[in-house]
């Protein structure tokens, strides 16, 4: 026999949690914002490799910063330690990001500048990689990604408005801000890079809810019939019960793929990962005490008010 599990008895305290954590993902998101790749905010990033593996931040900062002053608030992030090859040793690697545009012979400069420094060092400076992303472009990108959220949550209401009745869209759309807020949050709570793939994330963590929702409510609009006169708190809740195993199945198999992309990903995958592992959470959080608690509260408000009349 299944165990019945009481998830919509403690709805106002998950709905409370819930209320707590998306307003703290808005005050740092709106005090501290967003640490923003080059491709949204213009200037270069670069990734650095020295022969000294257990090269830090700052020793980084300093050679940097006296080449040219404006690394010292510069965006700097150590990587995992490159492996040399055909040797057991390491090259220590390191994401460095400027507000800055080079041309050629800046790009030249800077170079021959922390060549010069680390060879005083006798440590060894390679540039893997070197990516710059003008002024222009950035706000083109900022423009195209914001469109692109706009019609895809449009889509998604529209979607749900031929599914299902008023109520039911209110619940799922009550779930996709909620797993939208938190998540984008997480990227400025952790000062994690915000660029291009974490647009991808979010849009498709945003599917990805919206599927784990319909699932729910499908069921318990067939619950509606079956249990026809049963108070709503109840078929609500045997509905999330039926449909359990479905979601851990799904959000477990589909969070285990993402949180081993996290850990063993390149530094260009990590922040789509490190999005699509806690909105995986999220999400499969938000379809059983956001949007179901609300769909439960819509239905008993129309209920009362028709026996008022």
């Amino acid at each position: 026999m299944k165990k019945n599990v009481n998830f919509v008895g403690p709805r106002y305290i998950f709905l409370t949690i819930s209320l707590s954590v998306i307003a703290l993902s808005l005050v740092f998101m709106f005090v501290r914002g967003f640490n923003f790749g080059v491709g949204f905010k213009g200037g270069t990033t670069m990734s650095v490799s020295f022969s000294n593996p257990n090269m830090t931040l700052t020793d980084v900062r300093n050679i940097f910063s006296d080449v040219d002053p404006i690394y010292k608030n510069a965006s700097i992030s150590k990587l995992r330690n490159l492996a040399v090859s055909g040797s057991k040793s390491e090259r220590s690697l390191f994401n460095v990001t400027v507000g800055k545009f080079y041309n050629a012979d800046q790009k030249n400069r800077l170079v021959e500048g922390v060549q010069k420094i680390s060879k005083a060092q006798k440590n060894d400076v390679r540039f893997e990689a070197f990516q710059a992303v003008s002024g222009y472009a950035a706000a083109g990108l900022r423009k195209s990604a914001t469109w692109a959220s706009i019609v895809v949550v449009v889509l998604l209401l529209i979607y749900m408005a031929f599914r299902f009745q008023f109520s039911f869209g209110v619940g799922a759309l009550a779930a996709l801000i909620h797993d939208l807020t938190i998540t984008a949050g997480l990227y400025s709570i952790f000062w994690i890079r915000f660029d291009s793939t974490v647009v991808a994330s979010l849009l498709t963590l945003l599917g990805y809810s919206l599927n784990d929702t319909v699932v729910v409510y499908s069921r318990i609009r067939e619950n509606l019939k079956r249990m026809r006169g049963k108070p709503i708190s109840e078929i609500v809740n045997v509905s999330i019960n039926q449909t359990l195993s479905r979601t851990i199945n799904t959000s477990l198999t589909t969070f285990i793929v993402v949180f081993i992309l996290l850990l063993f990903s390149s530094s260009v995958l990590q922040p789509f990962a490190f999005g699509m592992s806690f909105g995986i959470i999220t999400g499969t959080y938000s379809s059983i005490y956001i949007a179901s608690p609300i769909l439960i509260g819509w239905i008993e408000k129309k209920r009362k008010a028709s026996l008022r009349r």
